[in-house]
């Protein structure tokens, strides 16, 4: 990994753990101040909603203007949606800043995301790259939590007092600064000039192309599996009669492995193919899912965790390795806000249907779904790439 890159890396980490302490601190005042547990699953809501309106535009502007502009932009909005939390820390003022400090995050990560894929040379490239990358949600998702907990606590006459919750919306405010600080020497490259003459392009002629529509079927797939597990395993391990640290013990042992592969991934970068690694993640996935119902001990549960981060840790990587394979180059920032899209529409809906279903089937039911799903469309997955990507990879 070069200075360019971790650059890049670490003003990804800042703006991303803005948003990241605010999903800790605003849903925390908001019970302070006594709103219900619906409330709150509105205002958590938020934080994905403004992404799936705002992904594709995001997108369309990162293709046209490279990586500083949209950068700048998404810093100014996201500093300022914290900062009026800082000012007004009132429910209605917590939503604007959850839909302002979540879209600007999805901004930054497409032009941030884009910018990478471009400066790689080659597909080897594009899978190291894609695996440091994709290293700094994870630790985002520590560092924002951390640190707006540890100001909550400890500032002001007592802990949980309106002072802390100021000083964390502060944290916030100023962690998006920093992203400009690493991004703003980044030398932009070439713009890339579609071809001219015939109808302007339109999002979904993407969505006509087999490879593209098979790998977003795919990532989509795998991202809910991500939320099937944190919104069962809680279910499950109550069922079991486990205490909530050894459940959130168990969430958080997939989470570090999810972490740890990434980190391992660059070094083998050359030996990896990708859709041998996200093949073998859904038939790993889907035989775990089939097994997690039926383990009645925490270590148990915690082993089947860890694989499991192991497995679905891999795929991020290697999905956006393909997406730049298979892509018109002037058309990535397009394709990635296709894929955000999905993604978060998926995360605002499916809470919702998972709780529906699990209710009528059951949890284990729940798993047991999801991983047939998952492991039908493993054929899919192995179809990715190939002469397919280089037909795609043509002007649309």
């Amino acid at each position: 990994m070069n200075w360019a890159l971790a650059r890049l890396i670490a003003g990804q980490i800042c703006v991303h753990a803005c948003m990241a302490g605010m999903r800790l601190a605003a849903p925390l005042l908001a019970l302070r101040e006594g709103y219900s547990a619906a409330a709150l699953g509105v205002l958590l809501a938020l934080f994905a909603l403004t992404q799936v309106f705002l992904a594709l535009p995001a997108g369309r502007y990162a293709d046209r203007h490279g990586l500083k502009r949209p950068v700048g932009y998404a810093v100014a909005v996201a500093s300022v949606g914290a900062g009026l939390a800082l000012v007004y820390p009132v429910f209605p003022v917590l939503c604007l800043a959850a839909l302002m400090t979540g879209g600007a995050t999805g901004a930054a990560t497409i032009a941030l995301q884009r910018h990478v894929g471009r400066a790689a040379h080659d597909a080897t490239q594009l899978r190291q790259v894609f695996s440091w990358l994709a290293i700094g949600p994870a630790v985002s998702n520590f560092i924002g939590p951390f640190c707006a907990g540890l100001l909550i606590d400890n500032v002001g006459s007592v802990a949980g007092s309106t002072e802390g919750y100021r000083a964390a919306f502060a944290l916030m405010a100023v962690l998006p600064l920093l992203t400009w600080f690493w991004v703003r020497n980044t030398v932009e490259l070439p713009p890339v000039i579609a071809a001219s003459g015939g109808a302007a392009p339109r999002a979904w002629d993407l969505m006509n192309e087999p490879p593209f529509r098979r790998l977003l079927i795919v990532n989509w797939l795998l991202s809910s599996c991500w939320d099937v597990h944190t919104f069962v395993v809680p279910l499950l391990g109550h069922e079991r009669g486990l205490s909530a640290s050894v459940i959130g013990s168990i969430l958080g042992a997939f989470a570090i492995a999810a972490a740890v592969i990434r980190l391992l991934m660059p070094l083998v970068a050359e030996r990896l193919r990708e859709r041998v690694v996200v093949t073998g993640a859904m038939a790993i996935t889907a035989l775990l899912f089939g097994v997690y119902p039926l383990l009645g001990s925490a270590l148990a549960m915690g082993v089947c965790s860890v694989l499991l981060g192991f497995a679905l840790g891999s795929v991020q990587p290697m999905v956006m390795s393909l997406l730049h394979q298979i892509t018109p180059s002037h058309r990535h920032g397009e394709a990635l806000g296709l894929r955000l899209m999905a993604i978060n529409a998926s995360s605002v809906l499916m809470p919702m249907l998972f709780g529906t279903a699990g209710a009528v089937i059951g949890v284990g039911g729940l798993f047991w779904v999801v991983g047939a799903a998952v492991g039908v469309c493993t054929r899919a997955a192995w179809r990715l790439g190939g002469t397919d990507a280089e037909r795609c990879r043509k002007p649309v």
